[in-house]
């Protein structure tokens, strides 16, 4: 049987700053610009999930699309979704919240739920703005 690719892609909003403590709020601001303000700024973000397998010869599917929405909302949307990055969501907890570390701790929230659909997860891709995206393929 191919492999085939399947993307979901779902919305969440959330707010951040990028700051890293062990620098002075001059070399913050003049590394993150913007990013460093110390009230917070907020993105609408857009995250593609991508998965691999082979088609079910019973369905046809790689994965059911409702089955792998409802996962991605539950396992990541619901954490994200109008929370503040550094504060509220537990798996960016001591990291700094850009999207690259964001891509990642989402790809590590998924891996393992994904597997259990009977599918393999091949990226996460995360916008921050209609111009920058990350794309993550697990390590």
């Amino acid at each position: 049987m191919p492999l085939v690719y399947v993307t979901r892609k779902e919305q969440f909003n959330a707010a951040h700053k990028l700051y890293n403590p062990n620098w002075s709020d001059e070399k913050n601001e003049h590394i993150f610009g913007p990013c460093a303000n110390k009230n917070w700024h907020g993105h609408n973000y857009d995250l593609w999930v991508t998965v691999k397998g082979e088609p079910n010869p019973e369905t046809g599917f790689v994965v059911d699309l409702k089955d792998l929405s409802q996962l991605i909302r539950s396992t990541v949307i619901e954490k994200l979704d109008h929370k503040n990055l550094n504060l509220d969501v537990p798996f960016m907890f001591g990291l700094l919240s850009s999207t690259e570390n964001l891509a990642i701790q989402v790809w590590i929230q998924l891996e393992q739920p994904i597997a259990n659909l009977g599918c393999r997860l091949h990226s996460v891709r995360i916008a921050e703005t209609e111009r920058n995206s990350v794309e993550y393929f697990g390590s």
